[in-house]
């Protein structure tokens, strides 16, 4: 097992900054080797409170937040505009660490959502617009189909973001770093921002 697994977390040693703490934790299962270091739990609610979650990749963070993209009218897109507050949670097993984030929900703009989309595999853009995400269609061979239809349309051509596709932002105002210790006596340490921007960094029992 690697020592960072063995380490535990100590405030002394812990970021004033918890952006930059999750910074320095993330390079680290990048370090790790992980073959998804930046897959995330995203849960999210409805209005009316019903819950849901699935698994996003995280896409780029900073002091603003931590940031996703997915179709807009999706069920998660859906419940964000019914209720744009979400909880993330990244999991590292080969470290035995966790990271949960909790915030208020952002749409980015649309500079920032173009210019991730041109990133992107071109099967991946493409199937942006073939995909109806999360509503019922008759098989697969239908959206193999229109897949087929795209690839012929947009061929020799740049595939534009759709317009209902783009990145989300969570805005946090707790984040907690999970360290996995014998006995079940885990360490957990969570920020929690404070009304004058600062961050607040307690100890919660395991």
């Amino acid at each position: 097992m690697s020592e960072a697994r063995h380490r535990g977390l100590f405030e002394a040693d812990m970021h004033v900054n918890p952006i930059e703490q999750f910074r320095l934790s993330f390079d680290e299962a990048m370090a790790a080797g992980l073959q998804e270091p930046g897959a995330m739990t995203l849960a999210t609610a409805t209005a009316a409170g019903v819950p849901a979650a699935r698994l996003v990749l995280l896409r780029g963070f900073d002091e603003r937040g931590f940031v996703f993209h997915s179709n807009r009218v999706s069920r998660k897109g859906r419940e964000l505009a019914e209720n744009p507050h979400a909880a993330l949670v990244l999991y590292w097993e080969k470290l035995e660490r966790q990271v949960r984030i909790e915030g208020r929900v952002q749409i980015i703009s649309d500079e920032e959502s173009d210019a991730y989309f041109r990133t992107r595999p071109r099967g991946s853009q493409l199937s942006a617009w073939a995909s109806s995400q999360s509503e019922v269609i008759p098989g697969r061979a239908d959206l193999d189909r229109e897949m087929e239809e795209l690839t012929a349309r947009y061929a020799g051509r740049e595939v534009p973001r759709p317009p209902y596709w783009g990145g989300y932002r969570v805005v946090p105002h707790s984040i907690e770093f999970w360290q996995g210790r014998p006995n079940r006596m885990h360490d957990r340490l969570r920020y929690v921002r404070q009304a004058d921007g600062s961050w607040l960094l307690e100890r919660l029992a395991p």
